[in-house]
């Protein structure tokens, strides 16, 4: 089911941060719930050379742009690779999905697009506008694998639970999908990326037609 695709120059990842008990963040906690190391950052550096175009909606824009201007003054309170990791999403090409927004967005290459997010990115795909991935954006990224539009789905579990403080419920609202396994690493002996192919399914396998 769904329109995933195996050309690269057209595959769209969902990539997610995530709690153990599957939250985004938490009240109170850092950002990275204060569990980054040197291999994770690393890593992360590498993927922003690798030419994806990020997607993103209102709210992760607010929040990532400001990030990223906060860490190049001085004094930020960010780790050298921090800022690096932040700072370097200036040069990376965004496209920004909100109908509240108005343009020119301030964060530099960064595209803003006010129709169906949808159905822009589905004709991203079928132009080779890729590749894609999703940064944050809980919403969006939900309703692309609903449509059946995401190639990969990438997760990087860090070692806590917040039963108490946790925000932002990651699964709530995700249609039942089969999950093949198709890469796992681990950095800095704590964080668990585990990266499937996503299969979204009309119900539980071997169930009524």
């Amino acid at each position: 089911m769904g329109e995933t695709t195996t050309d690269p120059a057209a595959s769209l990842m969902v990539d997610l941060i995530i709690s153990l008990d599957g939250y985004a963040s938490a009240e109170g906690w850092p950002g990275w719930w204060g569990l980054e190391g040197p291999e994770y950052l690393a890593w992360l550096g590498e993927e922003g050379e690798k030419g994806y175009t990020f997607l993103m909606g209102a709210n992760t824009y607010r929040v990532m742009s400001s990030m990223s201007q906060e860490a190049t003054d001085e004094g930020s309170g960010f780790s050298a690779d921090e800022g690096a990791a932040l700072t370097g999403l200036d040069a990376v090409p965004k496209v920004i999905f909100s109908s509240t927004l108005k343009a020119p967005l301030s964060w530099p290459n960064s595209e803003l697009v006010s129709g169906d997010a949808v159905e822009a990115v589905r004709q991203m795909k079928q132009d080779g506008k890729g590749p894609l991935t999703t940064l944050g954006s809980l919403s969006l990224a939900r309703s692309l694998l609903k449509a059946g539009l995401v190639d990969r789905f990438r997760l990087v579990v860090f070692p806590v639970i917040t039963g108490k403080t946790g925000r932002e419920r990651i699964y709530d609202g995700y249609p039942d999908v089969a999950l093949e396994m198709v890469g796992s690493r681990t950095f800095d002996g704590r964080l668990q990326l585990l990266e499937y192919v996503p299969t979204v399914l009309d119900g539980p396998p071997g169930g009524p037609a």
